[in-house]
């Protein structure tokens, strides 16, 4: 069963990648790619009909965080954010998960433009009191926000319609969910701009790069 999950989730990453080395062909090698589908519709501005086009956007949501503060869309409209799955019970791979997070949380750290969420899938088990406790147990600093919402909410804005990602309740694997590896970079409109292997040092390394290619584009 996990291998046909990581066989999923990197079906998905290669096919956005593909998609993405075609229509990005022409432009500046240091240009990140708008991931994801995009339509073409017909808009009127001026009196004059023109193309425009429209990208995929993370969805409107609401979560709470280990300080029982509220966390929307709205919150992070202005900043780079990257964005992650994971639970504390985690028997897998969310230790190593969080140690390639705090590799890149402790190197923005002082970014006022950057923050990392960290929704958790198990909202029964992990509520603000006990993902305060985790966050001080990886030793997260000030802009790392770990998330809590309806399960239902969180596993669909894991998936195609957000963060190209997933997590799911399964009784067969250990800890009892499953749930891809993704580090999923979002711009200040929305948009995903980039989705790396967050078991992978070297992938954390090349979001390092990432993020700080975004920001000197605001």
């Amino acid at each position: 069963m996990q291998s046909f999950k990581f066989l999923r989730a990197s079906l998905l990453l290669f096919s956005i990648s593909v998609f993405h080395s075609c229509i990005n062909q022409n432009k500046d090698k240091d240009d990140l790619p708008i991931m994801g589908e995009k339509e073409i519709v017909l808009v009127e501005k001026d009196g004059k009909k023109a193309n425009d086009t429209i990208y995929h956007t993370i969805p409107a949501f609401r979560f709470v965080d280990q300080d029982s503060v509220w966390v929307s869309n709205e919150d992070v409209a202005d900043k780079i954010y990257l964005a992650d799955f994971f639970f504390t019970r985690c028997p897998t791979i969310c230790p190593l998960l969080a140690k390639n997070m705090l590799i890149i949380a402790k190197e923005f750290e002082q970014e006022k433009r950057f923050v990392i969420l960290s929704h958790t899938i198990d909202d029964k088990h992990d509520t603000p009191t006990v993902l305060r406790d985790y966050a001080k147990k990886v030793g997260a600093p000030l802009n790392w926000r770990f998330l809590n919402g309806p399960q239902n909410a969180v596993y669909k804005i894991a998936g195609k319609e957000g963060y190209f990602s997933y997590a799911e309740e399964n009784p067969d694997v250990p800890g009892g969910f499953d749930h891809s590896g993704a580090f999923t970079l979002v711009d200040t409109k929305g948009h995903v701009r980039g989705v790396y292997d967050g078991t992978n040092e070297e992938d954390a390394k090349k979001a390092i790069v990432d993020i700080r290619k975004l920001l000197t584009q605001l």
